[in-house]
């Protein structure tokens, strides 16, 4: 029995300064000794970051994370550099960075205080708040519509937390249901399993966009609150960081990023080619221009 829990407790150490040494790795560095750059990749959070075909991501943070491809392709004169793509999950995504498998997540990551604990963030490239998917035939409109039913909320997400804090403060007696993934929570939307899918509303509209029947369903309640997105990278890692700080520059000041989002967030998409049509914030707007990658709180 000690010899078992030393072990493990050997093994917990080993597995702890592991990542230690990930977390305080020079990304350029790692990249140029491996020949190859990892880009984390999510399944369903259209549009930022979702699967066109199997692993073939497409999406606005994808485009963010190929400019980021290209520029350490060009400082490190490695023109033929692999680049290997990984999915995530909003449940894993923090520590597969920390542990050195992944080497950027440009996804629908948001940029909060408590992450920043465990990881770097890039500038902001997106504002959204925390409302409700529903079928229309629901009639919920608000969150107090919701009282005493089944919502669906992706695990490892703020909106989680965001969500269970407001039950408890309105008393609203939600029954939650932890999924793996976005899609996995509007299929129980759909399926009438759960009578909402809580969620940033900009992912909630994607989904829609690209649902089964989107003329059934809608994006309803007042935002919860509002939070930036940002591309996670390591910790302490400051010239990795201001690369990819100043790929953003680059595309926010050249105007590049505002044909961008116009591309997925105003055009029609993959694979329905159906718009979201969700023209840009004013969060955002301000953002282009004062290049900040300030959290939440």
């Amino acid at each position: 029995m000690k010899r078992s829990l030393l072990m493990t407790a050997a093994l917990l150490g080993i597995a702890g300064l592991q990542a230690a040494q990930a977390q305080g790795q020079d990304t350029l560095a790692k990249i140029e000794k491996d020949n190859k750059i990892t880009l984390a990749y999510r399944e369903s959070s259209v549009p930022f970051s979702y699967l066109e075909a199997p692993g073939k991501p497409i999406g606005f943070a994808v485009e963010l994370s190929n400019a980021v491809v290209a520029e350490v392709k060009k400082q490190l004169n490695k023109p033929n550099l692999e680049v290997a793509l990984m999915p995530v999950t909003s449940a894993n995504r923090i520590p597969l960075l920390t542990n050195g498998t992944i080497d950027l997540e440009c996804g629908s990551t948001t940029n909060n205080s408590a992450r920043g604990k465990d990881v770097a963030f890039a500038i902001n490239h997106f504002y959204t708040g925390t409302r409700a998917l529903v079928k229309k035939s629901s009639n919920i409109k608000d969150w107090a519509d919701l009282k005493g039913k089944k919502v669906a909320i992706t695990t490892g997400t703020t909106n989680m937390l965001v969500v269970r804090k407001y039950n408890e403060e309105k008393k609203l007696d939600l029954d939650i249901i932890g999924t793996k993934d976005h899609a996995d929570a509007l299929l129980l939307v759909e399926s009438d399993r759960a009578a909402a899918f809580p969620m940033d509303d900009i992912l909630l509209y994607g989904l829609k966009a690209n649902a089964k029947d989107p003329a059934s369903l809608e994006v309803v309640a007042e935002p919860l609150q509002v939070e930036p997105y940002a591309c996670m990278l390591r910790k302490d890692d400051p010239k990795f960081k201001a690369l990819v700080d100043g790929v953003f520059t680059g595309l926010m000041k050249s105007g590049e990023f505002e044909k961008m989002y116009a591309k997925w967030f105003m055009g029609p998409i993959p694979p329905k080619n159906q718009a979201i049509g969700l023209p840009m914030s004013k969060e955002l707007k301000e953002n282009l221009k004062a290049l900040s990658d300030k959290p939440a709180t």
